[in-house]
């Protein structure tokens, strides 16, 4: 039976909300997925399973509201769909030099073209966004902490999205693969 690798993005982890990676992938693995893996505390989590990505999803989402009352969205792209946000990176020049100021924003739906101009109003002389097929990309060269257009970008896009930074992007590619074996 075939088996997919999927990546497993947690909306909204950090602060507040947290899925303590040790319980996490315990309670993954007891859910009967396999080579489970997690990646820092902000919401990632490998799994390899034969089941659809709707199976997946519905099923992970049950495990966090029973064992962490958590209650967001979650995203599940596969390794081969994550290889392609990879290589469609239009900041991929950026991404090499300053990974850390790259994000992708994997969207829940095309989100209008007012909202993506409306945060791209907000942009500084440098910073830009980029929304290519399910993903916002978005460059902030002064740090994104500081930026504008990231601050206002969850907001202002008016779609369901989760974030990752470009070194967290590649670093979920290598356990993604990892996963495959």
């Amino acid at each position: 039976m075939k088996r997919t690798v999927y990546l497993i993005l947690f909306r909204g982890v950090g602060g507040k909300t947290q899925l303590p990676v040790q319980t996490l992938r315990a309670k993954l693995t007891g859910a009967g997925f396999e080579n489970v893996a997690t990646y820092i505390n902000s919401g990632n989590a490998i799994v390899r399973s034969p089941l659809s990505r709707k199976k997946v999803i519905a099923t992970i989402v049950e495990l966090c509201r029973t064992h962490f009352a958590f209650d967001k969205a979650i995203f599940a792209p596969t390794l081969p769909e994550w290889d392609a946000l990879i290589a469609r990176n239009p900041f991929a020049q950026a991404a090499t030099k300053t990974p850390k100021f790259v994000h992708a924003a994997l969207l829940e739906n095309t989100p209008k073209p007012e909202d993506i101009e409306r945060v791209r109003a907000c942009a500084v002389k440098g910073e830009a966004l980029e929304v290519i097929e399910d993903v916002a990309y978005l460059h902030t060269p002064h740090g994104f902490g500081t930026c504008k257009m990231a601050e206002k970008f969850d907001q202002w896009i008016g779609v369901t999205n989760t974030a990752r930074n470009w070194n967290t992007v590649l670093k979920l590619a290598e356990l993604g693969r990892a996963a495959e074996a």
